[in-house]
């Protein structure tokens, strides 16, 4: 299934909550046709971080696409099967065959620059573990107050909606479940809607037991001065940020695509660990 992201230090004066001591010691080019990205890769996430510096020791990355750009969203790259694909062939399919434990921290946010791991969607991958190789780059843009309050909402509902797949997946659940649907095919509407209402509880129960997901002050203003993708803040995780070339990001996004969002033009990338 095709790793599907649902569609840095900065040198500006605006107060950030990611400090100097949340970037690893590692900075690595992305090379492509349109110049030279550089990240720094953090230390909060070190499973992604060893990961990754390994495909680069191999030199897996090298002329590899980015396979699919959205203007004012991102680019994404690392699919294997891109290297020796054909115009028009379809991507976004290619792994490795393992995946990696997500690490989602609340200080490492989408903000523009930010390098995080795609992932298989949550039905399918309801702990948000990250691809082995498929990451993205965000290019985002400045949203509102009003576009947080919605993208909160998202956010909130999207961990409702977890806690709901959890709870169906249990033995209690699915014995409520079976028990539901045998009362409905009994046509007991009214017990099948009290027992329907008791589920909802039981999941609204479970869901309220974390705090709800609110963007503090520096998330805040980081969206509404820099600009990113704020709606996938704690379901991807965050591993690096751009700390030159955001124009290069632009220039890529900006690229004209196909129906499936993959440049007409192929734009290869070379990656490699700085000294």
């Amino acid at each position: 299934m095709q790793k599907f992201i649902s569609l840095l230090i900065i040198l500006v004066t605006v107060k950030s909550p990611l400090t100097a001591q949340t970037l690893g010691r590692e900075t690595i080019s992305i090379e492509t046709s349109y110049g030279i990205i550089k990240i720094k890769l953090y230390e909060e996430t070190p499973l992604h971080k060893a990961n990754f510096l390994r495909l680069i020791q191999t030199r897996f990355f090298d002329s590899l696409l980015f396979h699919r750009v959205i203007n004012n969203f991102m680019i994404q790259g690392g699919d294997p099967l891109s290297k020796k694909a054909q115009a028009g062939d379809s991507l976004g399919h290619g792994d490795l065959g393992y995946t990696i434990p997500a690490e989602i921290k609340t200080n490492l946010i989408h903000k523009k620059g930010a390098l995080c791991a795609a992932r298989e969607s949550d039905d399918i991958n309801p702990d948000y573990a990250s691809s082995a190789s498929q990451f993205y780059i965000v290019m985002g843009k400045k949203r509102n107050l009003e576009d947080l309050k919605r993208y909160e909402d998202r956010i909130n509902k999207s961990h409702r909606d977890k806690c709901a797949g959890e709870f169906i997946r249990s033995e209690r659940g699915q014995s409520m479940k079976q028990k539901y649907n045998r009362l409905k095919s009994e046509l007991k509407t009214d017990s099948a809607t009290m027992l329907n209402l008791e589920i909802d509880a039981l999941i609204n129960a479970e869901h309220l037991k974390k705090p709800l997901y609110t963007f503090d002050k520096n998330q805040t203003e980081v969206y509404t001065t820099i600009g990113g993708t704020p709606h996938l803040d704690g379901t991807y995780t965050v591993f690096g940020q751009v700390i030159d070339g955001l124009e290069v990001i632009d220039k890529i996004a900006s690229s004209k695509t196909d129906l499936r969002d993959r440049p007409i033009k192929d734009i290869r990338m070379k990656i490699k660990l700085l000294p």
